[in-house]
């Protein structure tokens, strides 16, 4: 298989893992891969799902941030580790709309950003730690395409970024149709939930949590 196909395929699992939902995607996955719940889309009606392409921002700086944007592939999610600095607005509707216009499916940082309602008008998907309207220098180059860590996770270039309203949660690449499958034997499984729901039935009953109180020695009367 080529790269171009290899990178086609990666792309194609992310969108079929986005329509999921990332809380889906973290249950199939054994509970893992969120981000820091302060990572959120500006826009809350957007989403975001595509390979990673990394980089490393010092505080106060997106000189690096500018390389990613340039050197990212359309379909690509530029993940800025910005250091957790959220008092800066690294990021703004110039730079969005340069994304936009190369075809890259967003961003996600642990820093901040600003311009929030023109980013949106844009209609670029950003996932930020805060918005904030102080500007940012540009003098320092740090690591591009190289794994980091951001809210907690350890994102690799081209592991998977899927992300909606409920937050961001990362896939490993070699695991991601492993993950698929199981998202679409949960989403089965809560079908069939919500038909029981429909039908008048409980979650309090059909999980037995009466029982499982009961064996730990927790007495329930209803």
């Amino acid at each position: 298989m080529t790269s171009s196909a290899i990178r086609d395929e990666a792309i194609a699992l992310s969108k079929a893992l986005l329509a999921f939902g990332s809380a889906v995607v973290f249950d199939a996955q054994n509970r893992t891969g969120a981000l820091a719940a302060s990572i959120k889309p500006i826009d809350p009606n957007s989403t975001i799902a595509g390979p990673a392409f990394t980089c490393v921002c010092e505080p106060g700086d997106n000189l690096t941030l500018h390389a990613a944007l340039k050197m990212a592939k359309p379909g690509d999610v530029l993940v800025c580790n910005a250091m957790g600095a959220t008092e800066q607005g690294m990021f703004g509707d110039v730079m969005a709309s340069c994304g936009k216009g190369r075809g890259l499916a967003g961003l996600v940082t642990d820093g901040g950003v600003r311009d929030r309602l023109t980013i949106i008008a844009v209609g670029f998907p950003v996932f930020a730690a805060n918005v904030c309207m102080k500007g940012t220098v540009k003098e320092v180059l740090g690591p591009l395409n190289q794994p980091v860590v951001l809210g907690g996770v350890l994102v690799r270039p081209g592991d998977l970024i899927i992300g909606d309203a409920d937050g961001v949660v990362v896939v490993p690449i070699e695991t991601a149709a492993t993950v698929l499958e199981a998202c679409h034997r949960r989403a089965a499984i809560e079908d069939r939930i919500i038909a029981a729901i429909g039908t008048g039935q409980m979650p309090w009953d059909f999980n037995n949590l009466g029982g499982f109180l009961k064996a730990k020695g927790v007495a329930v009367n209803f």
